[in-house]
């Protein structure tokens, strides 16, 4: 930690991460809170809420990779950080004026997601420029475990901030986090001056694209994560918007209960994330986050299970834990072997790609999650869900990922 604090850009970088990882952790409890209680929506609006969301990444994402690998990041962060703020300040003020519809919820996220796209593009392409390369890996779990504890107190805070000022108040909150970001961005001095690259070349969209999706694709380990990646999201998709359902309408639970559920993922994240460079030196890359894919089904196969008694309440928290422990160890691993094995030209490019067809693939499983529940009911949507994330840990397990090693020091 302490070479990490040496690099004032970075820890200005991780500070601005923090405070809007606090408020996102809010919006994500508050939104779904909205459109199920507020505005009682069905299973597939709310899938459709969700899908909203992640559609930009499946309709621009690989665009946004091109222009982030041909721009300064900074300024890309810097002025998304600013516009979600303002975006986000039309929810409680529609709420505010009586106006606030599902369509109207539905248009702002799609506008909200869009600005996410532009920030996550540039956001995991930042880091490079800020710390050499021999701490990436530290200084993304260090990122990841300050996710992990946003995600701890965040939804707790969540629950009870919805329960004193309702759900669209609550999102002034993370308004204001985006804000406060976006200032502490401006303040960043990276370690190595950003230079916007061949914006005096002539520009061939296809063709940097298409090296992209080379560069992923046709590796033989970076294609079968990415791939195996993409499964998990569908079902991921399909699992949380099902388990909100689940827990708000089936089990009954309130909004406080469903918080804490998400709390005990985000402690299991911080054990996860705090783990994950020991496990990566220990078992090695492709072993570690195979694992973490196996831990993913036995960490959803306790909500179908649960009931409406203190019993389950401590089963779903039980399984959000497990599933907290596999993303906190798998998520910094992961970024630090992709980033040591990509050439800088294309950080952009490459990280646009995997995370792009990720979310992308959520705008396929939330609703499909969301029409599961309302046609046979969310427990057995929960075990489909639970059943496409066996297949994409086997898939992974037999693929050439297996032997893959990181060239950069964890």
């Amino acid at each position: 930690m302490a070479g990490l604090l040496e690099h004032r850009g970075y820890v200005r970088f991780w500070c601005a991460d923090a405070v809007s990882m606090v408020g996102s952790s809010v919006t994500g409890l508050a939104l779904q809170v909205v459109a199920v209680v507020t505005l009682e929506a069905s299973g597939v609006e709310l899938g459709i809420l969700r899908a909203a969301q992640f559609l930009p990444y499946l309709l621009l994402g690989l665009i946004a990779g091109v222009i982030v690998d041909r721009h300064r990041r900074q300024p890309l962060l810097i002025g998304a950080d600013f516009a979600r703020a303002v975006v986000l300040g039309l929810i409680p003020l529609g709420a505010a004026f009586d106006v606030l519809t599902l369509p109207l919820l539905i248009a702002v996220v799609l506008v909200f997601g869009t600005l996410s796209l532009a920030y996550d593009a540039a956001h995991q392409s930042f880091p490079p420029s800020l710390v050499p390369a021999d701490l990436l890996t530290r200084a993304y779990a260090r990122m990841e475990q300050t996710s992990a504890v946003a995600q701890t107190a965040g939804p707790v805070f969540a629950g009870a901030l919805i329960k004193l000022l309702t759900a669209p108040l609550a999102i002034l909150v993370d308004a204001a986090s985006y804000l406060l970001s976006g200032i502490l961005l401006a303040t960043v001095r990276p370690r190595t001056p950003e230079v916007a690259k061949g914006t005096d070349e002539p520009r061939n969209l296809r063709r940097e694209i298409r090296d992209g999706l080379r560069w992923v694709y046709r590796s033989s380990t970076l294609g079968p994560l990415a791939i195996t990646s993409h499964i998990w999201f569908v079902f991921q998709g399909l699992l949380t918007t099902v388990y909100v359902l689940f827990v708000l309408q089936t089990l009954g639970l309130s909004a406080f209960w469903l918080g804490v559920t998400y709390a005990f993922s985000g402690i299991g994240s911080i054990i996860g994330a705090t783990a994950s460079g020991w496990a990566g030196n220990r078992f090695g890359v492709g072993p570690a986050i195979i694992a973490c894919r196996w831990l993913s089904p036995i960490a959803y196969l306790t909500a179908p299970l649960a009931g409406d008694d203190a019993l389950g309440i401590v089963l779903l928290c039980a399984g959000q834990f497990v599933l907290g422990i596999s993303l906190g160890i798998d998520s910094p691993i992961e970024l630090g072997y992709r980033q040591s094995i990509t050439p800088a030209g294309l950080l952009g490019r490459m990280n646009a790609t995997m995370r792009s067809l990720n979310r992308a693939a959520i705008v396929v499983g939330a609703p499909l999650g969301g029409f599961l529940a309302d046609q046979f009911g969310t427990r057995a949507a929960l075990w489909v869900g639970v059943g496409g994330m066996v297949v994409q840990a086997v898939l992974l397990n037999r693929s050439a990922f297996r032997h893959a090693r990181l060239t950069a020091s964890v």
